[in-house]
């Protein structure tokens, strides 16, 4: 699985260079995300393009013609064709996560994946991106969601930095220092 991970790291910074110089790259986005839920709507078609006993010839010609009827620009059918003729149409979603993750970089937009106990107000949620603003000194776009399994505050990840201010992180550190206070020979 890694080495899916390599090649959509490679896939999806050349397809950021050639959209950045050719086209609309935001477009380009868009396109492929759409083509990646038309596959899930599809799961017929999808079987087809991901099965290896179908010949990738055939598999590219399938691909053309579907970016051809959706209209999709040259450069995300060249890409749809390029990966059904290598047989690696699953590194799509893959590919669009690296993508999307070098636009925001190249636009100094870092994203924050933000998960509390229950729906945030649209107040604290505004202050909640200002002071992640201030902390990482870029544009942030925010992603929430709800986990009330951490019973209380606010769990933060930006990249690979987690700000973890849960209520269920407090009352697990603070078992572990009760634990070990308690340890017979101290």
């Amino acid at each position: 699985m890694r080495y899916n991970r390599t090649a959509a790291t490679r896939y999806g910074r050349a397809l950021l260079d050639v959209a950045l110089r050719e086209a609309d790259a935001d477009q380009v986005e868009r396109e492929l995300l759409e083509f990646i839920e038309f596959l899930e709507k599809q799961p017929s078609v999808a079987r087809v393009l991901l099965n290896r006993a179908v010949p990738l010839p055939r598999k590219r010609d399938a691909v053309a013609a579907l970016a051809a009827q959706g209209g999709l620009s040259p450069i995300v059918s060249k890409l749809l064709a390029l990966l059904a003729g290598h047989g690696q149409l699953a590194l799509l979603p893959d590919l669009l996560a690296v993508y999307h993750d070098r636009l925001l970089e190249r636009r100094e937009i870092v994203r924050a994946e933000v998960t509390t106990a229950g729906p945030l107000p649209g107040d604290r949620a505004e202050a909640l991106e200002r002071r992640l603003v201030a902390i990482t000194g870029k544009r942030v776009s925010m992603v929430t969601r709800v986990d009330p399994g951490i019973i209380g505050g606010v769990v933060t990840r930006i990249g690979s930095t987690v700000y973890d201010g849960s209520i269920a992180t407090h009352l697990r550190r603070i078992k572990e220092r009760l634990v070990e206070g308690v340890r017979p020979g101290r």
